[in-house]
């Protein structure tokens, strides 16, 4: 097989792979490529999904007018990262990470860095892997390992929740560590799925260095012979009632658990925090990731509002009450969310305030009064829709909203979302917020939901990546 037709049906299986296991830990997300054979070539690119359009000029700058890039030759078989910060490549929106050896002289890969990520640190160590895998097959040059590269790609959730937890420990200076991450990771998502009684889990879970236990404050502690072992999730699962909304945690030495305890940890503990239908990852005080259906995702399960602040900052209100109503509108939504009910928040951001049927007040609900606050997100478990003003007052609440048949429609959404669209085709002031019970979040304006997903066309088995002068140029 020639060089050309090599390097394009490698680099396809390793993104394609890169990919597809990328947007099952994020939202859809987009992989590229920019790669340099020998330490002489001209830098090629794949970005089939368009991933780094609008970075021309500084990729220009970066990898055509400059040199520095290219750095030293790699002896031997091992693989020398370049982390983005290191790279001196910030790209806005996007995760990077490099690596030079000896079969491939330069690589960068790049990823969509989504606003709702808790951390970014898995993803990097995916963007590892993809580079590992990558220098291992144009050294090996074997055809046969290459559909197998990328269904490994595929499934690295775990691997890659590790990778980063392991990193950020031994930066912590816990290189000598007897905590095994693997099987705490186990057990968090086997826990997870395990119902008490038709109930989930509740509560949280803590894995201290076992040198440093003494620094602990048990409340109690269970004999050696009758702690239950990690992986006994049914057991652990029952325990968790134990400490369910309270101060109180499971403590474990990443094995067993050893007992209950109160107050602050000691050293680079990892939390596993359960809120029934999903749960959080925590070394220390930073969040890892989040996790659901038994598996680990990047969402820090929070509401991402940018849509709305971009229509906010469209409007001819003071900058301090456009930063104000946001804040109202994230704390109403997530409130809800935890909760487990839907909503819709119709802000009204109209200089003449629009009329809407629905229950209202003698004197509208100041919502920067925290007392009142709290009212406004117990009336969204009404029926109807809460009404906003610009003047940052609660105006009304089991609001109705109408209007004509428009396009795009979705009769899975149900009520509150089509209901949405017709109303705001007909009020150019309004922006809606439509909360589902089962947690997702549209803003609509204009009879247009703007927080759609982005479908991204299937990449297929690829040409020759271009050279990257060229595609900047055309």
């Amino acid at each position: 097989m020639g060089t050309a037709s090599f390097e394009s049906i490698c680099i396809f299986h390793i993104m394609d792979g890169l990919r597809l296991g990328l947007s099952h830990f994020s939202p859809p997300s987009r992989a590229a490529l920019i790669y340099a054979v020998s330490p002489d070539s001209p830098p090629r690119i794949c970005d089939p999904q368009g991933l780094l359009v609008g970075h021309e000029p500084k990729l220009r700058d970066y990898y055509i007018y400059s040199n520095s890039w290219r750095g030293s030759p790699v002896s031997g078989r091992h693989l020398k990262l370049i982390e983005s910060d290191e790279s001196g490549l910030d790209l806005a929106g996007t995760i990077a990470l490099g690596a030079r050896s000896h079969a491939l002289h330069y690589q960068m890969w790049f990823t969509d860095e989504h606003p709702a990520m808790c951390s970014t640190g898995p993803t990097s160590r995916w963007l590892e892997y993809a580079a590992g895998l990558l220098a291992q097959n144009f050294a090996t040059r074997e055809i046969m390992d290459l559909d197998t590269a990328g269904i490994v790609l595929q499934h690295c959730a775990t691997h890659a929740v590790r990778d980063h937890i392991v990193d950020e420990r031994s930066q912590l200076g816990w290189l000598d560590t007897r905590i095994r991450v693997y099987p705490f990771l186990d057990a968090v998502l086997g826990v997870s799925g395990t119902q008490e009684e038709g109930a989930r889990p509740r509560g949280r879970m803590v894995v201290v260095e076992p040198g440093q236990l003494g620094q602990v404050r048990f409340i109690c502690r269970f004999p050696a012979t009758e702690q239950p072992r990690l992986e006994d999730c049914k057991h652990v699962r029952k325990l968790l009632q134990a400490v369910e909304d309270s101060g109180r945690v499971l403590v474990s030495d990443g094995a067993l658990v050893l007992g209950i305890a109160i107050g602050p940890m000691p050293g680079a503990y990892l939390t596993a925090q359960f809120s029934g239908t999903h749960g959080f990852l925590w070394l220390k005080d930073d969040l890892v990731c989040t996790f659901y259906d038994g598996a680990f995702h990047s969402s820090n399960m929070r509401a991402n509002l940018v849509q709305l602040e971009e229509q906010l900052l469209e409007t001819d209100m003071p900058m301090e009450d456009q930063h104000t109503l946001l804040q109202i509108a994230s704390l109403m939504v997530n409130r809800v969310r935890d909760r487990k009910h839907g909503c819709t928040l119709v802000i009204d951001t109209g200089v003449e305030r629009l009329f809407m049927s629905g229950q209202h007040f003698e004197s509208p609900l100041d919502l920067r009064d925290s007392g009142q606050l709290k009212l406004a997100c117990s009336l969204a478990k009404l029926d109807g829709a809460l009404h906003l003003g610009r003047d940052l007052k609660l105006h009304g609440f089991a609001c109705l909203m109408d209007g004509r048949a428009v396009p795009g429609e979705n009769r899975a959404r149900g009520a509150r979302f089509n209901s949405s669209l017709r109303f705001t085709a007909e009020h150019e002031d309004i922006v809606v917020v439509v909360v589902s019970s089962d947690r997702p979040v549209s803003i609509i304006k204009n009879g247009v939901e703007l927080t759609a997903l982005c479908h991204f066309r299937q990449i297929s088995g690829l040409t020759r990546p271009p050279l990257l002068v060229e595609w900047i140029m055309n």
